[in-house]
């Protein structure tokens, strides 16, 4: 297992971070990622438009998970709405 960064950002409506929120941490508990940490990093500008969206509310969770599962939950966060955009970085050792 390998240690990760994953940086999500929701939508800023309270009941759209709420719900992607817990559906996160659900797929993530469901392909057997163990969560290290997670960092709120509150509401920022965009630095450029997403979805019609110039703002955000940022979550980085800190995370160990099989290199194999990145791919399979990269294609289960496209599927989840209440998501702005999400990024996986490896961390090294």
């Amino acid at each position: 297992m390998r240690q990760y960064e994953l940086t999500v950002i929701f939508p800023l409506e309270d009941d759209q971070h709420k719900a992607g929120r817990e559906q996160v941490l659900a797929d993530l508990a469901n392909h057997g990622a163990e969560l290290v940490k997670t960092d709120e990093l509150g509401d920022r500008e965009l630095a450029y438009e997403i979805k019609k969206r110039r703002r955000g509310r940022y979550v980085l969770f800190t995370l160990r998970l099989d290199p194999a599962k990145v791919t399979v939950l990269d294609r289960v966060f496209k599927l989840n709405a209440n998501l702005v955009k999400y990024l996986f970085v490896k961390i090294e050792d």
